[in-house]
């Protein structure tokens, strides 16, 4: 074989077998360490939960875009609860990574990540589909202390994962029947873990809270921001914008 032909035929050896490197792999090898860049990091959000994008914005955190992660949050059999929150936290990210990995837009981004459950010592109450089921939770719930979990996990735009159980304990006064029926026909229940909503109507149920209110609400506000923090994350810079806007 020729030089000439021996320099065409691994050319094309190089571009005609699949393509095994994303965007995202590309732009992380440019820039080893997001810390690096000169532009603000990005953050991309796995969710669309209006709550959740509410306590980010609350510390001046705007997500530059969404990636609901559809995923089945079935337990396995014999699954634990912290087992259960951290396994679709961590599934929820490298969904969204995936989806985002050729997206030139937000490729580089930070990905975060979160899922929240309620339990009943060994008993996991997921989301009621059905109002049954929301019964049957607010039931099991009243008068008894109960732990709500949320696992969150952060991809940094090189693929490093960092993860957090955060675990808060809650308990409710005992529920009257009218009570229950009256909350289940304000229909807050649907889509909440456990069947309620700490900062909507059900806050009138909780007795005690030993931990952090905002992982209740979805999204553990100080261990987020750590995490963020701590992997280069600028989230003080929207503050300082905060204070010149301020002053203006």
């Amino acid at each position: 074989m020729t030089t000439a032909k021996g320099t065409l035929f691994t050319a094309l050896s190089r571009t005609d077998g699949p393509r095994r490197d994303t965007l995202r792999r590309e732009l992380a090898r440019e820039k080893p360490s997001a810390q690096t860049g000169q532009s603000r990091p990005k953050l991309v959000l796995a969710s669309a939960s209006p709550r959740r994008l509410a306590l980010l914005a609350q510390v001046g955190i705007d997500p530059d875009a969404l990636r609901p992660a559809e995923i089945d949050e079935t337990p396995r059999k014999g699954e634990m609860p912290r087992g259960l929150v951290l396994r679709l936290a961590r599934q929820k990210a490298e969904t969204a990574r995936n989806q985002i990995a050729n997206d030139r837009a937000v490729a580089d981004s930070f990905i975060l990540a979160a899922d929240t459950i309620v339990s009943m010592g060994r008993r996991i109450l997921m989301k009621p589909q059905f109002m049954e089921e929301a019964v049957a939770s607010l039931q099991l719930l009243s008068g008894r202390t109960h732990r709500v979990m949320t696992g969150v996990c952060l991809i940094t735009p090189d693929d490093k994962m960092r993860t957090r159980i955060v675990e808060t304990r809650v308990r409710f006064k005992h529920l009257s029947r009218a009570e229950i029926e009256a909350y289940i026909a304000s229909r807050e229940w649907r889509g909440k873990a456990g069947g309620y909503a700490i900062q909507g109507l059900a806050g009138v149920f909780v007795q005690k809270l030993i931990g952090s209110y905002t992982n209740v609400v979805g999204l553990p506000i100080n261990e987020v921001t750590s995490l963020l923090v701590g992997e280069g994350f600028p989230i003080h810079y929207a503050w300082l914008k905060m204070g010149e806007a301020a002053e203006d």
